[in-house]
């Protein structure tokens, strides 16, 4: 008998359709008309046990037990999953074959494999174990993945990865959270102060950058225009350019090169009205702007929180409905944004099937053309899954509720914007000597819009999303018509004229800015060879895990919306100051994230990622007894929301000390075989 283990029961259920009938439903599984049976997972039926499980004395609070660490990791059955868990472990022990359909992704692939070790699968059972890996829940889809099973033994190192991430989330989030719970006490405060890796650099953001906002005092700066004409004929064609400071003018600019003087300024405005202009540099690209890839799941949630306001979380949740309910999406936690190039094949078959959506969608297909192959198709940038890309499943999307239109909208406009050609403009660089000072000007001219076209007004591309945010940045690459341009022509300065500005202070985060943050968490790298490394490798969690923390850090009182903002409550500010740089700073996660990486490539042992985990783990708690957490509030008591509230997959640091009746048990596995540190 071959055991098919899902994830949870919808993807268990739509495996079971594809399989011999007739089908006999049984209490938490199918069994098949070949005698093959299909049962599933109800997210994690497995999580680590609680520090009162190794030792009862931990199940106090106290400075003098930390850090916890466990000789031997020990897992115990969720107490709402032990009927599941038992009916898996028979099935187990009757099967003849096991194969693992968790999620592609490394949590999926952990959440099974603990299942196998905990059951005690080993031997030939466990090696000749298969692996099943499906992206897109229609019946086709799933019948070709069952035609592509891999050999579960080659994602032991993303176990292993997956492993490596649970156990070291609890280690950190465990000891950082009684450490600065019970100073914070010490303070009168009633609440729990909770650390972790991931949760505390993203809070830590969102405060730094209120401090910025906050102690930021405006600057009057100051830009020198010219204003061109072909001749002195004040009715010729006329232009804008910008002067550049010369080194000499250093000790009047700020450190972005900002001209601070107006004296300056308005002399050389002075100077250069009524003068002759040199053109010196004369530069003519026609240059192509591919269309975006299509989207993994950050992406999306930042292109509808800036189109439609959407919460990260409230995106996850619809683009998974449209996954699970309806079949019109591939796997949404995706963290890849290309596609395998066997994907091509699909391709007349998804057109049709976005034909019957609606008119727009019609339109777009009926204009497209499929002999195109973009950039997105690339075997070597694809890993467990692909890109979040529309299904071959036809259905009228007028049914869908208004937010669920506009999710599959997105991801359909970007599957098929891959299938335009690009957007072709030109562009002009004109650099001019006026009174010894060089001026210049950039000028963009459309030739072809391409993709560009099924851009409507609440869809801006990221560059006008930019300038919208950055008006100084649109005044100096404004779009301007040029008169037909020589090198070493010389045209005419009617007059100089002086801008006075102010500076601004950055923005508060939103979900979008939060979520591209999270993204491209370099840019917030203070080492420049850590940020070098996170070049391709960055990121603070994961594409599943990103809208579950920025909702965490509301629900534990850390974070509050004001409008569209996102800012840091009195709460998490303490915290925040309260803790060493490097617990509230993104480069230590980031280099856990790079490391995971590494683990899951082979490039690096358990081993080698936990000890030095280990050795920080100590000086943090060491820095912990010496904190005073200042300015938290002593009349408020945040709700403490329950571990598995949110996200069944995730295996967090234990906070609570809650009898579940649940069974504990060491695993010994030659699988999961990282059982001590």
């Amino acid at each position: 008998m071959i055991l098919y283990i899902a994830e949870k029961p919808s993807l268990g259920r739509a495996i079971a359709a594809v399989l011999p009938k007739p089908h006999k439903n049984g209490d938490g599984f199918i069994e098949l008309g070949n005698g093959d049976v299909v049962s599933w997972c109800i997210g994690h039926l497995l999580e680590q046990a609680e520090p009162e499980d190794y030792n009862s004395a931990f199940k106090k609070w106290q400075l003098q037990h930390l850090p916890i660490v466990p000789q031997v990791w020990q897992l115990k059955e969720r107490a709402s999953s032990a009927k599941q868990l038992s009916v898996l472990k028979k099935l187990i022990q009757q099967a003849d074959e096991l194969v693992h359909a968790g999620d592609p992704d490394r949590e999926g692939q952990l959440l099974v494999d603990e299942v196998f070790a905990y059951c005690g699968v080993k031997g030939d059972k466990l090696k000749h174990s298969k692996r099943l890996l499906i992206n897109d829940l229609n019946p086709a889809a799933i019948v070709r993945a069952l035609q592509n099973q891999k050999a579960n033994r080659d994602f032991v190192p993303l176990a292993t990865s997956a492993l490596a991430r649970s156990r070291a989330d609890w280690l950190y989030g465990l000891n950082m959270t009684r450490a600065y719970t019970l100073q914070g006490q010490k303070a009168g405060f009633q609440g729990v102060l909770s650390v972790g890796r991931v949760q505390t650099p993203v809070l830590g953001l969102v405060a730094r950058r209120d401090a910025q906002i906050e102690n930021f005092v405006s600057k009057p700066f100051y830009q020198v225009l010219a204003h061109l004409q072909l001749s002195e004929n004040e009715n010729s064609a006329a232009f804008v350019a910008k002067w550049l400071p010369s080194a000499a003018c250093e000790p009047y600019q700020d450190e972005e090169g900002r001209v601070l003087h107006p004296g300056l300024a308005n002399k050389v405005a002075r100077s250069i009205t009524a003068q002759p202009a040199l053109v010196t540099k004369l530069e003519q690209k026609n240059k192509k702007q591919y269309a975006p890839l299509p989207y993994n799941l950050s992406a999306l949630q930042i292109d509808a929180a800036k189109q439609y306001g959407m919460a990260a979380q409230q995106v996850l949740d619809l683009t998974q409905q449209l996954y699970e309910h309806y079949q019109l999406v591939t796997y949404p936690r995706s963290d890849c944004r290309y596609l395998p190039k066997e994907q091509l094949a699909a391709v007349p078959s998804i057109s049709r099937a976005l034909s019957s959506h609606n008119h727009q969608l019609a339109q777009m297909v009926a204009a497209a053309d499929f002999s195109l192959v973009s950039q997105a198709w690339d075997d070597k940038k694809v890993g467990a899954h692909h890109a979040i890309i529309p299904t071959e499943k036809a259905m009228d999307t007028s049914r869908l509720s208004a937010d669920l239109q506009k999710i599959y909208g997105l991801i359909a406009r970007q599957y098929l914007w891959q299938f335009f050609p690009p957007y072709c403009y030109g562009e002009t660089t004109v650099e001019l000597k006026i009174a010894g000072g060089l001026f210049r000007t950039i000028a963009k001219t459309e030739q072809h819009l391409g993709w560009k076209q099924w851009l409507n007004k609440n869809n801006l591309d990221d560059t006008k999303a930019r300038q919208q945010h950055n008006p100084e940045r649109q005044n100096a690459e404004q779009d301007q018509l040029l008169p037909p341009l020589q090198l070493g022509q010389q045209l005419f300065c009617a007059r100089g004229e002086t801008i006075k500005k102010n500076t601004q202070p950055p923005e508060h985060f939103t979900d979008a800015t939060l979520l591209a943050a999270m993204t491209g968490i370099s840019r917030f790298v203070e080492d420049p060879a850590i940020k070098q490394i996170l070049r391709d490798t960055d990121g603070l969690g994961t594409e599943a895990t990103r809208a579950g923390i920025i909702e965490l850090l509301f629900k534990r009182g850390f974070l509050q919306r004001r409008g569209k903002h996102i800012l840091a409550t009195a709460t998490g500010k303490s915290l925040i100051s309260a803790l060493p740089a490097s617990a509230s700073k993104p480069d230590m996660t980031a280099q856990w994230e790079a490391a995971l990486l590494k683990i899951s490539q082979k490039e690096l042992s358990y081993q080698g990622f936990m000890q030095p985990l280990l050795n920080t783990l100590n000086n943090l708690i060491s820095q912990a007894h010496h904190a005073k957490p200042e300015g938290l509030p002593t009349d408020l008591k945040p709700k403490w929301p329950k571990r598995a509230a949110g996200n069944r997959r995730k295996n967090t640091a234990s906070t609570s000390s809650k009898k579940t009746g649940s069974k504990t048990r060491r695993v010994k596995s030659t699988q999961l075989s990282t059982k001590a540190l």
